[in-house]
């Protein structure tokens, strides 16, 4: 049995210490006992000698210092798992929140993870097909990848999480693929879109979600992305299945892991965010991956509003260093009505050529790629030029590319957050587009690929 202390010396935020306590280890978990037998979960934080500073999952309000009493449980944090969890909602403490009947675990794991050795992972080189034209043509994601969405307050991340929710999947295999989707911070009816949004498409069968609410404390938030890559762990590593894990918004996580530091009184880096964010933030992303040897794999998608629309901000700077590319939200073409608003120009996939290809997508896939690319981006100046000169001003190719440049925004990446297009598609749309340019402006496609598709 646990020993028990009535020890607790004071409270603050969510911080309390204890004192005189034996043989208790950094990251345990306890159990806080009030008065009126309501019990609360903490976790050890710091030992100082005999002193322990814990922090509280909940509220520290009703916490008694006199009549409350504590006990270390000799465990980190865990989940208790097993392949019931597809299908339901939990909170960010890995409790049932959807009515229904507890999980009964095939095993408990710790949510703090191992890291996974950098020699047994596999290079991720199977292609995803999101069903979104401006991701799967332009910045393919690969199987075991982690490719973060750049957003910003008020842009429809949302809708495009639920989308590549829904709509993902590994072609070609009969191999299970389950989505985890963890949602930290985020309001009542941001939380109920993403549930009635799997339920109407039946996604939600091969869905978990871990939701932790923008009222829940926020302590609770630093725990949630934890248990989802936990979940996610077990389903892939053990259940041999394709998972995509999708993290709203790690914006709110930095936030609460701020707070926490700021209660510790820590020395505060840049913005006030703590100076071990980078590593914190990459013991998460970095759980994502292929194993040699296994047949499941773990693909990420965090997802970020930048504060201020700054790419230079400690969170989304940060993510860049540790994920492979990212896919970045305009406001301007959000302005413009585009659904989804994705900007293909600074976005990127740093593993996008591992799965493309003949076998994989399809032959004309990397260099229709590269020709729309260069086709928008000069497409993009001539009608900067336009604005400035005039229209007078521009060469007929000018004209042709500025055309093109509008006719790609609409075609291309605006298809609405209900469209699910297979990569065939996705690439004849982008045949479709090219021949608006005369064959002699397709520099980047051999003249075999012209002969058959152009």
């Amino acid at each position: 049995m646990a020993k028990e202390y009535r020890t607790i010396k004071e409270v603050a935020g969510p911080l309390m210490l204890v004192e005189d306590v034996e043989n208790v280890s950094y990251n345990e978990l306890g159990e806080i006992e009030l008065a009126n037998g309501e019990t609360r979960r903490c976790k050890v934080l710091e030992i100082n000698g005999t002193n322990a500073l814990v922090q509280l999952f909940e509220a520290s309000t009703g916490i008694n210092l006199s009549n409350s009493k504590v006990r270390f449980l000799g465990r980190a944090m865990e989940l208790g798992v097993s392949e019931d969890m597809l299908g339901r909602v939990f909170d960010g403490l890995g409790r049932t929140i959807d009515g229904g009947p507890d999980i009964l675990p095939e095993k408990r794991m710790d949510i703090n993870g191992l890291p996974m050795n950098p020699a047994a992972r596999a290079y991720p080189s199977e292609f995803i097909q999101t069903g979104v034209s401006a991701i799967d043509g332009l910045n393919t994601l690969v199987r075991g990848q982690k490719l973060p969405i750049f957003s910003a307050s008020g842009l429809p991340h949302a809708q495009l999480a639920a989308q590549i929710a829904r709509q993902a999947k590994v072609r070609g295999t009969d191999e299970q693929f389950a989505v985890v989707f963890a949602a930290m911070g985020i309001t009542f009816e941001e939380a109920n879109f993403f549930q009635e949004s799997f339920r109407e498409t039946g996604a939600i069968d091969r869905t978990v979600l871990f939701i932790n609410l923008a009222n829940d404390p926020a302590v609770e938030r630093i725990s949630t992305p934890r248990m989802a890559l936990t979940a996610a762990e077990y389903l892939a590593f053990e259940k041999d299945m394709h998972v995509l894990v999708i993290l709203t918004d790690i914006t709110n996580y930095a936030d609460a892991l701020r707070e926490v530091s700021a209660a510790r009184k820590e020395v505060p880096g840049r913005r006030g965010y703590p100076g071990y964010m980078y590593t914190d933030l990459a013991t998460m992303y970095e759980r994502a991956g292929r194993q040699k040897g296994k047949s499941g794999s773990i693909t990420m998608i965090p997802i970020l509003t930048m504060p201020e629309d700054d790419k230079t901000h400690p969170i989304p700077d940060l993510t860049g260093y540790i994920t492979e590319g990212q896919v970045i939200l305009s406001r301007e073409l959000y302005r413009k009505g585009l659904q989804p608003p994705i900007d293909v120009l600074p976005s990127l996939s740093r593993l996008k050529d591992k799965g493309i290809g003949e076998g994989k997508t399809r032959e004309d896939h990397a260099s229709t790629m590269n020709q729309l690319f260069a086709a928008y981006a000069r497409g993009k100046e001539a009608k900067e030029l336009m604005v400035i000169l005039g229209e007078a001003a521009l060469t007929e190719t000018d004209l042709i590319y500025a055309k093109f440049a509008d006719e790609f925004e609409t075609k291309y990446v605006n298809q609405g957050y209900m469209t699910d297009r297979s990569i065939e598609e996705t690439l004849d749309t982008g045949w479709e587009l090219l021949r608006i340019m005369p064959r002699s402006e397709l520099k980047r496609i051999s003249d075999k690929l012209l002969d058959k598709y152009y």
